[in-house]
């Protein structure tokens, strides 16, 4: 069974001026959400673990991950208030972000609450700013430390600084996790953030030495990339017409978890030891799913038939 840990919250963009005020249009969001999603519709049994309000935003967060099958068992239920991202377009087209998350439910995940996570679990999520915020940071890290030697552990910085500004909080993140992380799968514009001028190459092979076995950077329209200690794989981008991109990456990461899980490599001894064809099968499955969610509008991830 996956856990996937983090954030679950609202992305609320402006919808217009009413005679009053303005209208909103709140979408459930928060890249851990879509990643437990993805894994849920590509079939895998995955489990949340996260702070969810239980004010009314936070029973339609409940609702939407029990109708796409998501366990909520480990779910921690607190009176906080849920996470909203205000998105607002200008007169010229050009958006604007306003984000309301201190003190927010998606933060109130504490250490008594890792008892609930199912003794089943053997492959573990990780990513966005809920590993860099407190004190679901701190939690999340003494899971991964619990877990690290017998479960595989994926991560996704995917860095939002307009919540942590502080980049040197998201290295220091990075580079804690790279020992006790198996998959790690980062894009090359949050790399450029954390590590301006660095080239791929460079910063995979430090990655690697610091004990991450299997290093995956997604290029956008450009690909992906890759790196084990055996191997570097190149995959060219999948043909699709753009709609958008929302949740692309998350797609992704859950389609590579997903061929682990399905090609019997869910275990941080097979990711060791994949070569170059299982790299380029693995890299292909997920930049076919990721394309399929790039042809639709929002975070519309694909399901295991579209795949075939």
């Amino acid at each position: 069974m996956f856990i996937v840990c983090g954030e679950a919250l609202f992305d609320v963009f402006e919808a217009g001026q009413t005679p009053s005020g303005l209208a909103f249009d709140g979408r459930i969001g928060g890249s851990p959400f879509n990643v437990a999603l993805g894994l849920a519709r590509l079939q895998q049994p995955v489990g949340f673990l996260g702070g969810i309000s239980t004010g009314f935003a936070g029973e339609r967060l409940m609702r939407a991950l029990a109708d796409e099958g998501i366990a909520t068992g480990c779910v921690a239920r607190t009176d906080a208030p849920t996470t909203l991202s205000l998105v607002g377009v200008d007169a010229r087209g050009v958006p604007s972000y306003a984000f309301y998350g201190h003190g927010a439910a998606d933060r109130q995940l504490l250490p008594a609450h890792l008892a609930a996570v199912p003794a089943r679990a053997r492959a573990f999520h990780f990513g966005s700013y809920a590993m860099v915020v407190e004190p679901v940071g701190s939690t999340q890290r003494a899971l991964v430390e619990r877990e690290h030697a017998r479960s595989v552990i994926a991560y996704d910085p995917n860095i939002r600084v307009n919540v942590e500004p502080d980049l040197d909080r998201w290295r220091e993140t990075l580079r804690w996790m790279l020992p006790r992380t198996h998959l790690l799968k980062v894009s090359d514009e949050d790399l450029g953030l954390l590590y301006p001028g660095r080239s791929i190459e460079h910063f995979a092979a430090e990655a690697l030495a610091a004990g991450t076995p299997w290093v995956v950077v997604t290029r956008g329209g450009e690909g992906a990339v890759g790196v084990t200690a055996r191997d570097t794989v190149r995959m060219p981008p999948q043909p699709v017409e753009v709609v958008d991109t929302v949740g692309a990456g998350d797609t992704f990461q859950a389609a590579l978890l997903t061929w682990l899980a399905e090609t019997g490599r869910l275990t941080p001894q097979a990711i060791a030891a994949l070569d170059a064809a299982a790299q380029t099968q693995a890299l292909g499955f997920a930049a076919r799913a990721a394309a399929l969610t790039c042809g639709r509008r929002g975070a519309d991830l694909p399901r295991r038939a579209e795949l075939g």
